[in-house]
């Protein structure tokens, strides 16, 4: 692969992608077959070291990556540099075996010819920069990164969506925490899943949903993360606050890797929920998988009543897994972790549809004391009002954006009685919030326009500044700090107006307030 290094303040080293994704041997091919084209232009003298040198180097590489592993971005430069093979070569056995060597063809001929190979040629690290291997950017924060993959079962809760009536909520939660250095090399943990078979489970399940073919991201399974798998947690005996998260509908728990190693590397304890029947594919701990059972309709009121009762589900899921950690922090079963979650501090995010199970959890579990929305409407169809500071962000409005999103979100941050912040970020779409930057093309409309890793780096470092202030109250200026990676409007809670003098509020219907604001009335000393 070609990378730049950087190296950050504190010396930890961080891995930014600026290439076509290829390996050593990807690279030895492709120039092996540029030179297999190219020998027919250079004079009688030099071709023939050329081309067999060119055309050894095609077929000791191939021969490898076929055993190694050959991805299918490679199949056009192989198919460039056979098409270019045997006119390369022909030449050189007629002149072996005595024969009159035969002249070149004419340059008008083999002008389009040799386009034909470069093009096919070309079209390999094409595909390869589209469609990469991810490389995670490293985290930033003073900790090394652990992580591992728990199961619980919700045995007060049966499986709506299961066909034996006696199943009961299961869910899977990856967690990522602080953790002590591991040995230089050692393994890291696989993006997708805790074995080569699981992740590619998963890649297939995402490429289905999404559409895709699931060659197109087969490079996406081989990827690792940097934290390591298992890890001692961080000695100093500190409690770690919990972040819980929720992915979007068809995502998977791992889809904000980069977002989750970059707060547990800052001292945070992120675990990551699974959410059977609704994620693309959930592995259960046995080698069983459940597939979503959700599809649109074609009826909208069927689809929202189906994303309502999906949102209520979530924050139910939610819910239970915050008390599972406050039982581990206990110390049931012996867990490394135990006494080491501040979950009276916890949390709570999403993305999409998880953004909206991450609103509904806070207003029902008062355990929560701050929630994250990651681009997600909201799906209660009579919220309360929200008593924990919110942080929302979104992707810049569009002719394709749901004109209901932006007025039901000022709706509900209007309705909330701590601070809320609705951050904007430039150039963002709704996959700048997870990991699709990374390993999709880098289409504007489907991931932004930030590149590959900085629409990561700022959905977390916007994410961290909110936790410090909200979760570690650490003090300093929130909507400065939060300003400086977008277009911040903040929604001030009706309590802190109210210590300024006599308040009274006129809340617009559900109606007006899709085309206005609040507006807040204010009287007393102050006038």
């Amino acid at each position: 692969m070609w990378r730049r290094v950087a190296r950050a303040e504190d010396g930890r080293v961080t891995e930014i992608m600026t290439g076509p994704q290829m390996s050593p041997l990807e690279i030895l091919a492709l120039l092996g077959a540029v030179a297999l084209v190219v020998a027919r232009w250079l004079p009688a003298a030099a071709r023939p070291p050329v081309t067999v040198a060119a055309g050894s180097a095609v077929v000791l590489c191939a021969a490898v990556l076929g055993v190694a592993g050959l991805r299918w971005q490679m199949l056009p430069v192989l198919a460039g540099a056979a098409l270019a093979l045997p006119f390369a070569f022909s030449p050189l056995v007629r002149r072996r075996r005595g024969a009159r060597p035969a002249g070149r063809a004419r340059w008008w001929v083999a002008l389009p010819g040799s386009a034909v190979c470069l093009a096919l040629t070309a079209a390999g690290p094409g595909a390869a920069w589209a469609f990469p291997v991810p490389v995670f950017p490293g985290p930033t924060g003073r900790f090394a990164v652990g992580s591992r993959v728990v199961q619980w079962t919700d045995v007060d809760r049966p499986e709506a969506a299961a066909v034996d009536a006696g199943d009961r909520r299961v869910v899977v939660v990856q967690l990522w925490y602080p953790a002590e250095g591991g040995p230089a090399g050692a393994p890291r943990a696989r993006y997708l899943g805790r074995t080569e078979q699981e992740a590619r489970t998963v890649s297939g399940a995402l490429a289905r949903y999404a559409g895709l073919p699931g060659f197109l991201v087969d490079g996406v399974p081989r990827a690792r993360s940097h934290a390591l798998p298992g890890a001692v947690p961080a000695g100093g005996g500190a409690r770690f606050p919990v972040v819980l998260f929720s992915p979007g509908l068809g995502g998977v728990r791992t889809q904000n890797t980069v977002w989750a190693e970059e707060l547990a590397s800052h001292g945070y304890v992120v675990a990551a929920l699974d959410h059977p029947y609704d994620s693309a594919v959930v592995v259960l701990a046995d080698g069983r998988t459940i597939g979503t059972g959700l599809a649109a309709t074609g009826d909208d009121a069927e689809d929202e009543r189906r994303a309502v009762e999906t949102t209520r589900i979530r924050a139910a899921d939610l819910g239970f897994v915050l008390t599972r950690l406050e039982r581990l922090d206990r110390g049931e079963g012996g867990d490394p972790l135990a006494g080491r979650l501040d979950t009276a501090g916890a949390a709570v995010a999403g993305h999409s549809l998880g953004g909206a199970a991450a609103l509904q959890a806070a207003r029902q579990d008062g355990r929560f004391t701050a929630v994250i929305d990651l681009d997600g409407y909201p799906r209660d169809p009579d919220p309360a009002p929200l008593r924990r500071p919110v942080l929302a962000l979104t992707q810049a409005v569009g002719p394709a954006t749901d004109p209901r999103y932006l007025p039901r979100l000022a709706e509900v941050l209007g309705r909330a009685t701590a601070t809320g912040y609705r951050l904007t970020i430039p150039g963002a779409a709704h996959l700048t919030f997870t990991d699709a930057p990374l390993y999709l093309p880098p289409v504007p409309s489907m991931v932004g326009s930030l590149g590959r890793t900085r629409g990561p780096r700022v959905v977390a470092a916007a994410t961290l500044a909110f936790l410090d202030a909200t979760v570690r109250r650490r003090p300093g200026d929130l909507a400065a700090a939060l300003s400086a990676y977008g277009d911040l409007t903040v929604h001030h809670p009706v309590a802190a107006l109210s210590a300024y003098g006599d308040l009274t509020v006129h809340r617009p219907g559900a109606a007006l307030s899709a085309y206005g604001d609040l507006t807040v009335h204010r009287s007393g000393a102050g006038g």
